[in-house]
């Protein structure tokens, strides 16, 4: 049972793995379409991971606290879709990866960002923001799983734990999103162009980590503990 948990984290962690290292390799070679190349890889890295959460076959209670969170983070993404950039899914798509673990983490991101977009409106960029938050979440879910945002001792929140995972989900979340966009939209793709792209973004990308550094400082001991009751309650 051991080596089959070890065993699938390894196979998901070399699934979500897959986006940069073929970008990377598509970006060095020159490789023509890149943008078309990448968008058939973020789906089907997507499609495999829907995939083998539901090859596992979670019961509906183990289900439902899943669905539940990525309610939440698309409501609060419409919720405070007036201030740019300023929204809590991140922060809740780590928790649910603390609580639930890293792929309950990723799948609130990913469907929490495919819901909402019905929303703001569905495209191509759905897939990568579906990628960007799900890999937050599963991020978020691995370090904590690594104890490194609790204190174990005194199984509390280690508040500046949670403010730089704050800050790095708002650049990780950018960097993804930032590499569809240079891939989609510099025309020329120049390394002049790609930093002027990214330059612009970074106060957009700056506004996220800050505020997912401060949801995660109000929610996360409390929602932490709430979802651990229900875990513990049910054997989830």
């Amino acid at each position: 049972m051991h080596l089959n948990v070890r065993g699938g984290a390894a196979l998901e962690v070399a699934l979500l793995s897959a986006v940069p290292v073929v970008m990377g390799v598509a970006l060095l070679s020159g490789a023509a379409n890149a943008a078309l190349l990448m968008m058939v890889v973020v789906t089907l890295v997507l499609a495999l991971f829907f995939l083998g959460y539901e090859h596992g076959r979670p019961a509906l209670r183990q289900i439902m606290p899943t669905l539940v969170l990525a309610a939440l983070g698309a409501a609060g993404r419409i919720l405070f879709a007036p201030i740019p950039d300023f929204k809590p899914l991140s922060a809740i798509a780590i928790i649910a990866g603390a609580t639930l673990g890293p792929r309950n983490g990723f799948m609130v991101g990913a469907l929490a960002a495919f819901t909402s977009n019905f929303f703001f409106g569905q495209g191509l960029w759905s897939p990568w923001q579906m990628y960007a938050w799900g890999v937050v979440g599963y991020m978020g879910g691995a370090l904590a799983r690594a104890g490194a945002l609790e204190d174990r001792a005194t199984d509390r929140p280690r508040v500046w734990a949670l403010a730089l995972m704050g800050l790095a989900s708002g650049a990780l979340y950018g960097l993804i999103i930032n590499a569809y966009g240079v891939l989609g939209f510099v025309r020329p793709l120049t390394w002049a162009g790609a930093l002027a792209y990214v330059a612009a973004s970074l106060p957009f990308d700056a506004m996220h980590g800050v505020a997912t550094a401060l949801f995660l400082m109000v929610l996360y001991g409390p929602w932490t503990r709430r979802i651990g009751r229900v875990v513990r309650k049910y054997g989830l």
